[in-house]
């Protein structure tokens, strides 16, 4: 399964931005069970921002709370962070996570494993 994130860039504070996160396999069809975005910066834990489960229930660290909201597309099996009213504590390269399902064409073989993205960097300057 490959994880797929876009939608990172520079902004200036009190902007906003949307993260995507696409979710895809080759020789099967995938499903997301529960995703989440984490962001990380240098010297730091990885944090977790917020996660959401397939039937939408949603969960955020205080920080950006009433901020961001995260949602997902299960059609698409994309997930999508928007992000309003940025500060520059938010500036982190920003990574995504998902608990999915594969079910391989061929043999109809299934299995579920956790995935990881390869992140993508906001900015927010003041």
């Amino acid at each position: 399964v490959q994880l797929q994130a876009s939608g990172g860039g520079s902004v200036q504070a009190g902007t906003s931005l949307r993260l995507s996160c696409a979710a895809s396999a080759s020789g099967g069809t995938v499903s997301i069970i529960a995703a989440g975005w984490y962001r990380q910066t240098p010297g730091k834990q990885r944090e977790l921002v917020a996660r959401i489960s397939s039937g939408g229930a949603a969960n955020y660290v205080d920080s950006v709370r009433g901020r961001f909201t995260i949602s997902i597309d299960n059609t698409k099996n994309t997930v999508y962070l928007q992000m309003n009213s940025l500060k520059p504590e938010d500036t982190a390269v920003y990574i995504c996570n998902a608990d999915a399902v594969v079910v391989e064409d061929l043999f109809g073989d299934r299995s579920r494993s956790e995935y990881w993205g390869q992140g993508t960097l906001v900015t927010v300057s003041s």
